[in-house]
């Protein structure tokens, strides 16, 4: 079957890639996307870029992700990285916001916000919202909140939503550096594994739109 889908998006992506440069995929996020603690092609976004020149999938793949930023620091940088072409979105913050225990109404309308402004810019654009989890330090009132923000925003934004980025990574000590909460280079190489699909089905997205 996932044969037959990347085939599929091989021939729906030809006639547009004809027409057009490839579809770029920006990555907007925090320390996750930035490849804390590691080479920046370590991080997940080139890792991505690696499956896709192995699979013979054309597409370019830009790293947005800056350490330490919150959802509300990314909406107040979101106008800029908005200069750069986009197809498709990955929104992949909040990690901090739940690190720092800021009220998740704050940043549901951050991130809602940062969504609304790419619509605004690119009609067409493909956003992909990954989900976040708050550490459990913070309560379990806070850490349900928290992970309701995600999965609200993806229902009523429609857009298509992976429910935690640091899925099969998160909590092995083996793939995260001695802080416990950045990936290492094989916990990235997961993320990237993970998030790919997603990002497949986006492209088909865009494909079906460019005909």
């Amino acid at each position: 079957m996932r044969l037959f889908s990347l085939i599929f998006l091989l021939i729906s992506l030809s006639a547009f890639i004809k027409a057009e440069d490839p579809p770029v995929v920006m990555v907007f996020g925090d320390s996750i996307a930035a490849g804390y603690g590691l080479d920046l092609d370590d991080a997940f976004p080139a890792q991505m870029q690696r499956i896709a020149d192995e699979e013979g999938v054309e597409v370019e793949i830009i790293n947005s992700g800056l350490s330490g930023e919150t959802s509300s620091g990314g909406l107040r940088r979101v106008d800029w990285v908005l200069q750069q072409h986009v197809d498709i979105f990955v929104l992949e913050l909040g990690g901090n916001d739940g690190l720092r225990g800021i009220d998740p109404e704050v940043t549901k309308n951050s991130l809602q916000q940062i969504m609304d402004k790419v619509r605004e810019t690119y009609p067409n654009v493909q956003i992909i919202l990954a989900g976040m989890e708050a550490p459990p330090n913070m309560g379990d009132s806070y850490t349900s909140q928290f992970r309701t923000v995600f999965s609200d925003l993806a229902k009523s934004n429609d857009v298509i939503f992976m429910p935690f980025i640091l899925e099969d990574v998160a909590g092995e000590p083996d793939l995260n550096l001695p802080d416990g909460i950045h990936p290492t280079e094989e916990g990235h190489e997961i993320i990237a594994k993970n998030l790919w699909p997603y990002v497949l089905e986006a492209l088909e997205r865009v494909a079906v739109t460019a005909r």
